[in-house]
Parts: structure tokens; C-alpha cells; sequence
């Protein structure tokens, strides 16, 4: 994996969010490749409720700046990076007032999703990949963790298509256990579609629940990684049946050998 260029990116990341199982796995997988000589970036959402001060996050004003277009809205794309403690990997947050200012992740104090979540999701998944062109750091595989991160692999096969410096990015989805209850806004569909994405391609989102965002995020990926040991029945065998190369869950104390040769054996 030496000199390797894999971006993670994540809707959740350990230190600057609780740990869960994404949040976990967004950290320990990018320090596995970061210690057998590979080169890492991660990106994340910059939500509120991360504390700035305490982990040093500051603005990159050269990579800030630009509006992305979300359902005909302009929304400034404001980028902020800071560094993982003791592990000298640079995690990059893609920010915005409207969208990441509230004091939370997904929801609200009452556990109610937030009713933009679906163009927070399209607003994430567009900065990532401009500011990643900005960069000209072009990954070898980008692994994608969490719901909030699933519309990248859809908006690079089908709205990047024509951008070159992805021609060969390989692009790996880790599924996880069910990550939220109910649906996005059911207007999704529609909001992709004004982004020109291909009818067969978004019709799944007709019901954006979590299932279905994983079936679409796993239709554009060239791989896929089991994440959770209890994904349900009908995720495991969407899975087995898609014909992408996919690893099955391993427990954790075996999975940095399995996952490095899953990497170099079945995705590169």
C-alpha cells in the first residue's frame, strides 16, 4: 500500500464526533493505511457541534469561496482542516452556515431528522469532490463510510463523469447496520434530477430510506465492504447479488490483515 492515495470520507470520524460504529471505523481504517506507508485524507461534515477551538480546526481560505448549486439554491462552500492528534492525518470539513451551523448531526433535540438532510448529503458530496480537484490530490480508491456520504459514488459516476483526474478512483462503500428510522425529504428524486442524474439511476430514491440509499450508493461503487454484523436480510442479499467484488463482516481483531488484502487484491 506504499504511496497509495485513499481518501475516506465519512459522515462521522472519531475524535470529533462520538463514537459509534462509523465514527470508529472512519479512524481506525485511515491509521491502518497511514501506517503501512500509504497516503491518507479524510473528509466529514463540519457540524456544529464539533468544537472547533479544541481541535484546531481553521479555515483554508485558498479552497473556500466557491457557491455550489443545490436544487437551484446557491450555498457557499466553506472548507476547514485540522490534523488527528499523534497520527499526522489531515481531516478536511466541508462546512456551510445553512446547512452545518445547528448545534447537531442528523437531528434534532428531539430526535427528528432534519427536514434538509437529503441537500445537506448533495452539498457534501459535491464540496468533497471540488475541493479534491482544487487539491489535485487525486485518491487511488476513495472509501466511502455512512448515509451522509452515500450520494458520492451516484454524483461521481454520472455528474463528474467527464472530470479526467477520476478516470481510474476506484471507489469502496462499507455498509453499515441501519443508520436512521423513516425517510429523507420525499422531494430527493426531484432534487437529484435537477442536477441532470440519470432516471435509472435515481429511481430508488422515489423512497429515500436508508435501505434504498445504500442500494443506489452500492449500484456506483466498484466494491463493497460489510460493515456491521447485523446489516438486514435484504441489504446482505442485495449485496451478494451485485456482482462487486465484497467482503463479508470480520470482527475486528483480524480485520486490518483481511481489509489490506481486500484492498490490494480485489479493488487496486
Amino acid at each position: 500500500m506504499t504511496d497509495k492515495r485513499i481518501l475516506y470520507v465519512s459522515s462521522e470520524v472519531v475524535p470529533y464526533l462520538a463514537e459509534n460504529e462509523v465514527s470508529l471505523q472512519s479512524y481506525e481504517l485511515p491509521k491502518m493505511i497511514n501506517e503501512v506507508g500509504g497516503q491518507i485524507r479524510i473528509f466529514m461534515p463540519r457540524y456544529g457541534n464539533i468544537n472547533e477551538r479544541r481541535h484546531q480546526l481553521h479555515e483554508v481560505i485558498r479552497l473556500s469561496g466557491m457557491n455550489l448549486v443545490v436544487n437551484d439554491m446557491d450555498m457557499p462552500l466553506i472548507i476547514k482542516v485540522a490534523s488527528i492528534p499523534k497520527e499526522r492525518i489531515q481531516v478536511y470539513f466541508i462546512d456551510n452556515d445553512e446547512y452545518f451551523k445547528r448545534k447537531a448531526t442528523f437531528s434534532d433535540e428531539d430526535g427528528v431528522m432534519y427536514p434538509d438532510n437529503d441537500e445537506r448529503a448533495i452539498f457534501f458530496a459535491k464540496g468533497v469532490v471540488e475541493t479534491v480537484k482544487k487539491l489535485n490530490w487525486v485518491p487511488d480508491v476513495i472509501h466511502v463510510h455512512g448515509w451522509m456520504a452515500s450520494l458520492l459514488p451516484v454524483y461521481l459516476k454520472h455528474y463528474y463523469k467527464d472530470e479526467g483526474i477520476f478516470e481510474d478512483t476506484k471507489i469502496i462503500t462499507s455498509i453499515y447496520s441501519n443508520e436512521f428510522e423513516g425517510t429523507l425529504d420525499t422531494e430527493m428524486k426531484s432534487k437529484l434530477a435537477f442536477d441532470e442524474l440519470p432516471e435509472e439511476s435515481i429511481a430508488v430514491y422515489q423512497e429515500p430510506k436508508f435501505e434504498n440509499l445504500m442500494k443506489a450508493t452500492i449500484d456506483h461503487s466498484d466494491a463493497v465492504i460489510i460493515a456491521s454484523n447485523e446489516i438486514s436480510a435484504d441489504l446482505t442479499k442485495y449485496i451478494e447479488t451485485s456482482k462487486k467484488p465484497f467482503l463479508p463482516f470480520t470482527p475486528k481483531e483480524s480485520f486490518k490483515e483481511v481489509y489490506l488484502e481486500f484492498i490490494k487484491n480485489k479493488v487496486l
